[in-house]
């Protein structure tokens, strides 16, 4: 059996912190590609998404437009998180999401 060895990193970043539900919004302008970015923050940070929305175009092979994902993650992984998209030149913005519930 074949087993990865996860980060200890990203295992040190998991004990005992708590986590934010956001929405994330990134505008994509081509000098990463969308993929290379969702497999950047669930291999290297571990942190889930899901795509709410995305408005995508690919011009010779580069990612255009812009992009909103739900994120459930601890304010360290989203601090560094934001390091690497500005390192990147990528602009985004996050709103905490909150769940009403009704009774």
């Amino acid at each position: 059996m074949i087993t990865t060895t996860p980060n200890p990193q990203v295992l040190q970043n998991k004990i005992g912190l708590p986590k934010k539900e956001l929405i994330l919004e990134i505008e994509l302008n081509g000098k990463m590609k969308f993929e290379n970015i969702l497999n950047v923050m669930y291999n290297q940070f571990g942190i889930y998404h899901r795509v709410l929305s995305a408005n995508i175009e690919y011009i010779e092979g580069r990612s255009f437009g812009s992009v909103q994902l739900y994120i459930n993650a601890n304010s360290d992984d989203c601090r560094q998180l934001e390091l690497y998209l500005n390192k990147n030149k990528l602009l985004s913005t996050s709103v905490e999401y909150i769940c009403r519930k009704y009774s």
